[in-house]
């Protein structure tokens, strides 16, 4: 691990406090950036992120607001309604649930590592995290609110404005302060505490025998695309899972407009992965056996379908004792301390 540590210290941004117009004061605030210990061995970080480095009255803004249910417009649907810290900041439905009970057409994907990502959402239709909260706030099947609303639900509130002062400097709340601060508490949830990573680390522990031999079948069947230590080379594939027959969802193609593109989604990190069943861009796949078998069995063909399954009769072959130690590996991926920190 190596640690990147961000001091900003005493900034030299200052709040004016008027009691005449013949008497102004000026207050400087101090709002140090977070600590953060990087992984030596992860990608790089977006580059977004250096512009909104997360602080400590920024981080604990973001936090509130991730989970208050004000961003909805019946007050019944935060952030964290759907992104919940036991399952990886993901749930267990099969698809999104938001305000009365409207059913989105995807799967909720975990919250982690979102620092070191390139693309956000499963069609990779954002380059920044500062530029996602909106998204869900405004969607009917999820919010379905507008970020004039949740601003005027925050003024409201006696706390917020104090909050935004610490943040910021002065106490106006605006849209980009409402996604930055999210951005900057979402930047901190970094899993890096594995049994993997202790193993990489050489910290005293080793797999069992099954989990080895699941690392080995990983690493020649899998590793292609769930590359890097984040298990994800972050690329957009078809791979030949059911399709959703929506008829609002084209996967990529709903972001670059080229069928070439279509049904394709990001590859999903297995980080945490054993928490955040079910599976698939809208929970196609109840269990990770579910996965394996369909995999094993042969998958949907479509023109661009993915060359690696193209070149393999359109399946990954594998027995069911690979199976079973596939997954145990996939389980060494979890973050205890992450999912109750």
């Amino acid at each position: 691990m190596k640690a990147i540590k961000f001091l900003i210290g005493y900034i030299g941004l200052t709040m004016i406090v008027s009691c005449s117009t013949d008497d102004l004061e000026t207050v400087p605030f101090e709002n140090p950036e977070v600590e953060l210990s990087i992984p030596a061995n992860f990608p790089a970080l977006n580059d977004a992120f250096f512009s909104n480095v997360p602080t400590q009255y920024g981080v604990a803004l973001g936090e509130q607001i991730f989970f208050d249910k004000r961003l909805s417009t019946d007050n019944t649907i935060s952030c964290a309604s759907c992104h919940i810290q036991e399952n990886a900041f993901a749930d267990n439905n099969i698809q999104a649930i938001g305000v009365e009970g409207r059913v989105g057409i995807r799967n909720v994907p975990p919250i982690q590592n979102l620092a070191f990502m390139q693309f956000y959402n499963w069609d990779g239709s954002k380059l920044k995290l500062e530029n996602q909260p909106l998204v869900p706030i405004i969607t009917h099947e999820e919010m379905d609110s507008s970020i004039l609303e949740v601003m005027g639900k925050l003024e409201a509130d006696s706390e917020y404005p104090e909050m935004f002062r610490k943040a910021f400097g002065d106490s106006e709340i605006t849209p980009d302060r409402i996604y930055n601060s999210i951005a900057q508490y979402e930047y901190t949830l970094i899993s890096s505490n594995s049994i993997y990573d202790q193993v990489m680390k050489n910290e005293g522990v080793d797999f069992t025998e099954s989990e080895a031999h699941g690392y080995q079948i990983f690493q020649q069947k899998c590793a292609s695309c769930h590359s890097t230590e984040l298990f994800t080379d972050q690329s957009f594939r078809n791979i030949g899972f059911p399709i959703n027959t929506d008829s609002n969802e084209a996967g990529r193609a709903r972001v670059t407009g080229d069928l070439e593109d279509s049904m394709s989604f990001r590859v999903p990190s297995l980080r945490n992965v054993e928490y955040t069943a079910p599976y698939g861009s809208f929970g196609q796949f109840a269990t990770l056996k579910d996965v394996l078998d369909y995999f094993d069995n042969g998958v949907l063909y479509s023109d661009n379908l993915d060359e690696i399954f193209k070149n393999n009769g359109n399946r990954i072959p594998l027995t069911e004792l690979e199976k079973e130690n596939l997954i145990l590996f996939m389980k060494t991926l979890s973050d205890l301390t992450f999912i109750s920190k």
